[in-house]
């Protein structure tokens, strides 16, 4: 921020955190759908999660790295196949091993924001047909009654399913999630259904247990441009994809956005947009605008706070992503200036990790591991973002 840029200020209290998943940092999660999906040659996927960042052993270097940097939350995710190995088997020991964890980032000065379900599905479920099991939801529901019992006295704030709109698209209709089916729209809606049905038992479960704390969900959000002759489909697609499950938020105590890019949208479907758009590692169009846009419209739809539970940007230059969050953050700002209740900002991802079907190409970590040594390295946009969330103002990159 120059000189001649006015200071960004953000409110009292306002929540700064970093993100991550179980399966993408733990390593070893042997039990779920995902890793028999990386395993399987035809799934397309670019690697094997294998060890990850090793964090089910190192969980303690990341809590400590984030509040190092003087961030106040650490988001993570249980993972619901080490809880609930086989039906009805519970372990205790990992219960224990997530309870230290909230008890960790408690001594720490952090608010433990824990996920109960960030992608992954125990392989006893998906045998049964996954999320279109009949009894899906009520078996989701009794594992997070069953882990708010232990955890629920020590969780900051819970976050039911992760993205929970994303299945179904990603599993139904591309085909790159599993369990792989493509072009499935029925299939595709009746996941949707069944995923607001897991998200309110879940909702109600962790309600009836130990531990008063604020409980919502995530949804992934894009800004959804209508190119031209596209407005309907731009209008099917915010339906589908999103206004379903905002809808689903009645009675929650906060909305989770995240947002990475904007998607345009023809008569027939998706069109590329401006081909001279900047790119991200992921092939997103590199738009930090598009977080404003998906803040005010979850807060519009729903009438809840909202706190943006993820965003980032997948790059290897550090420097853009100081500019990408950057600029997100300075939309939040315009969002709090209308009168838009944001609560927080959580930055995607604490760690380089394993991005699902692409590996680990793409770098969306503040702090980069050693794929051997598992050694964690923060990068100059984890000491820029720790200086903005221990000063509650944007800095220029320059002054940390």
């Amino acid at each position: 921020m120059s000189a001649a840029e006015p200071t960004v200020t953000f409110p009292e209290g306002f929540l700064w955190g970093s993100a991550t998943a179980a399966h993408q940092i733990e390593g070893g999660n042997v039990n779920n759908d995902w890793w028999a999906w990386e395993h399987n040659p035809e799934s397309g996927c670019a690697a094997s999660s294998g060890d990850a960042c090793d964090s089910w052993h190192r969980w303690r270097d990341d809590v400590d790295l984030a509040a190092d940097l003087g961030l106040g939350a650490y988001r993570f995710s249980l993972e619901w196949s080490r809880v609930e190995p086989a039906e009805g088997e519970w372990s205790a020991v990992t219960l224990d091993h997530y309870r230290e964890v909230c008890e960790a980032c408690e001594s720490r000065g952090l608010e433990a924001v824990v996920t109960f379900h960030h992608f992954t599905t125990p392989l006893w479920l998906t045998a049964r047909g996954g999320w279109e099991a009949e009894d899906a939801p009520d078996r989701f529901a009794r594992f997070v009654e069953r882990a708010a019992g232990r955890l629920g006295d020590v969780l900051g704030r819970a976050c039911t399913i992760n993205e929970l709109n994303v299945i179904g698209v990603m599993g139904y209709m591309v085909g790159a999630f599993p369990p792989g089916v493509k072009g499935d729209l029925t299939r595709h809606l009746k996941v949707n259904e069944t995923m607001v049905r897991a998200h309110r038992l879940a909702a109600d479960a962790l309600r009836s247990g130990p531990g008063d704390f604020p409980v919502g969900l995530t949804l992934s959000m894009a800004e959804l441009a209508a190119a031209e002759g596209g407005e309907e489909v731009r209008d099917g697609a915010e339906e589908i994809l999103e206004n379903m499950f905002l809808r689903a938020t009645e009675g929650d105590d906060f909305i989770g956005v995240q947002t990475y890019t904007r998607l345009h949208l023809g008569p027939s479907g998706p069109v590329e947009g401006d081909r001279n758009a900047r790119r991200t590692q992921m092939g997103y169009e590199y738009r930090p605008e598009a977080l404003e846009y998906t803040v005010r419209r979850a807060a519009a739809f729903t009438g809840l706070p909202v706190i943006v539970t993820e965003n980032g940007i997948a790059t290897d230059d550090d420097r853009e992503r100081i500019e990408f969050v950057g600029e997100a953050l300075r939309g939040v700002r315009r969002c709090l200036d209308d009168g838009v209740d944001v609560r927080g900002y959580f930055v995607w991802s604490l760690l380089d990790n394993f991005e699902w079907t692409y590996g680990y190409g793409p770098k969306f970590g503040i702090c980069a591991v050693d794929p051997v040594t598992f050694e964690r390295k923060p990068k100059p946009s984890a000491a820029w973002f720790g200086t903005v969330a221990r000063t509650n103002r944007l800095v220029d990159a320059a002054s940390t």
